[in-house]
């Protein structure tokens, strides 16, 4: 894996970092502002979790967090705004839809798409509040219900958190990414994400790391990397 480092942070110096206030969060990124609202919170939605939820797909609700690495993919986004302007672009995992509003704002023809169903609600909630056109459909990635080679640009912000999403992921990649396509993927630096760049080159993508920044949210911070992943 080599790696290219853009110059410079993506993301602005935050008096306070954001955060959620009775549901409600505005997150200022260069150049635009966005303001996601939800209807619960991640303890709400946990308490309501009944044990079917605990099978083999372990629906839980991350959807309903903004993550550290959705922030920086959306500053990376709106940095490189020349790259995906007019572009057939797929946000994978949308959760409330910032990425994905992000990649819409910065001119991209954007499709999101979630295993929620309440995830993709809210999302479509959220793009339409801000002003932004984002297409977005409910969507397992072990059975895509888009067109082969469809999507110039994938992207997607912590979706590596368990060992068992790469193999369906890999398949998805070399079904939806166009010829020359190109892959973006945020991801905080954790362990179990450690192996899969290495294994991504193994099976035949070249990987880039392009940027590395500290990510504040909330009353925490986290180091995010970003990858290109190509074919």
């Amino acid at each position: 894996m080599s790696r290219v480092f853009a110059p410079g942070p993506l993301l602005p110096a935050w008096r306070e970092p954001p955060g959620w206030v009775d549901g409600h969060l505005r997150v200022e990124l260069p150049g635009r502002a966005f303001a996601l609202s939800r209807d619960q919170n991640m303890e709400a939605l946990w308490e309501e979790i009944g044990e079917d939820a605990f099978g083999d797909d372990e629906r839980m609700p991350y959807w309903a967090e903004i993550w550290p690495a959705s922030l920086l993919l959306a500053g990376w986004l709106l940095r490189h705004r020349e790259a995906v302007t007019g572009r057939r672009c797929l946000e994978l995992g949308c959760g409330m839809g910032l990425s994905a509003m992000a990649g819409a704002a910065a001119g991209a023809r954007v499709v999101a798409v979630d295993y929620e169903e309440r995830a993709v609600a809210i999302a479509a909630a959220n793009a339409a509040a801000n002003g932004v056109p984002v297409s977005l459909a409910v969507m397992d990635w072990r059975r895509p219900c888009l067109a082969e080679g469809r999507f110039e640009l994938l992207w997607g912000s912590d979706i590596l958190y368990e060992t068992r999403f790469y193999a369906p992921l890999v398949r998805l990649f070399r079904h939806l990414l166009a010829p020359g396509g190109r892959i973006w993927l945020s991801e905080p630096m954790r362990q179990v994400s450690r192996p899969v760049w290495g294994r991504l080159v193994a099976d035949g993508f070249r990987v880039r790391q392009l940027h590395e920044e500290v990510v504040p949210f909330a009353t925490y911070h986290t180091t995010v990397a970003l990858y290109e992943i190509t074919l």
